[in-house]
């Protein structure tokens, strides 16, 4: 691949772009300057198997094949931009030191006997502390999308995407890649949070249900300013400490 495809998918306005291929191929034909930063829930390299779960909701949570091999995240990290990677401790060898950690939490009870992890975690360069998110998300019991099944095995709630957009401080209307999209979860949080977005997807399935919820998501956030018609902004706010 030597010239950028069209895009899978983009919204009237112009501000969010959905991408079908290998981010490998995709990223490095981005237009310089076009990405302000990464926000990404990649593989985690796990072989990462969900038959034990009961909540299939039609999802395939058998043996995943795109988690079996081990994760490099080199690609990412040489963008060089303020960048918040989930998964980042199951390959922290790989990634470089940080002092602040995003963390989501996931259970209400420390005895909770589940059989996923308490939390997550997330490896990010544009923070100075670390963070931590109380979010109850096991099976059916959800602080939030109560009801709505989940169109990816390993899909994260909207509202931790959200708030870590909106923890690091990367402003209204700056453009946030995610070159792994699965179902779509960073692309809806970032137009709730006013920000643009660029994904890239591998799988054409996961394509058309990234676009249909992103598509979904701007008619709810129908009313909001039209990202054509801002200005270009400052990355960070000034108070980003």
């Amino acid at each position: 691949m030597t010239e950028l495809p069209e895009p899978y998918w983009q919204s009237d306005c112009g501000g969010h772009a959905l991408y079908c291929g290998d981010c490998l191929e995709i990223l490095p034909l981005l237009p310089d300057g076009s990405v302000d930063a990464v926000v990404t829930d990649p593989p985690y390299g796990i072989g990462y198997d969900g038959s034990h779960s009961k909540y299939r909701n039609g999802i395939d949570r058998g043996p995943c094949e795109w988690d079996k091999g081990p994760f490099d995240p080199a690609p990412i990290i040489a963008l060089n931009l303020p960048t918040i990677m989930w998964g980042g401790n199951c390959f922290s060898s790989r990634l470089p030191d940080s002092t602040a950690w995003l963390v989501w939490v996931k259970i209400v009870r420390q005895d909770a006997n589940i059989r996923q992890s308490d939390c997550e975690m997330a490896w990010t360069n544009c923070y100075g502390r670390s963070r931590v998110f109380n979010h109850l998300w096991i099976g059916a019991y959800r602080d939030s999308e109560s009801g709505i099944p989940n169109k990816h095995p390993t899909q994260k709630p909207i509202a931790v995407m959200e708030w870590c957009i909106r923890e690091s401080k990367i402003v209204d209307n700056a453009t946030i890649a995610d070159p792994y999209v699965g179902s779509g979860t960073t692309g809806v949080a970032c137009i709730k949070t006013s920000r643009r977005f660029i994904g890239i997807e591998i799988s054409e399935e996961y394509c058309a249900i990234a676009a249909k919820r992103m598509q979904d998501a701007l008619l709810q956030h129908k009313g909001g300013p039209m990202f054509a018609d801002l200005p270009d902004p400052q990355l960070f706010d000034k108070d980003d400490t």
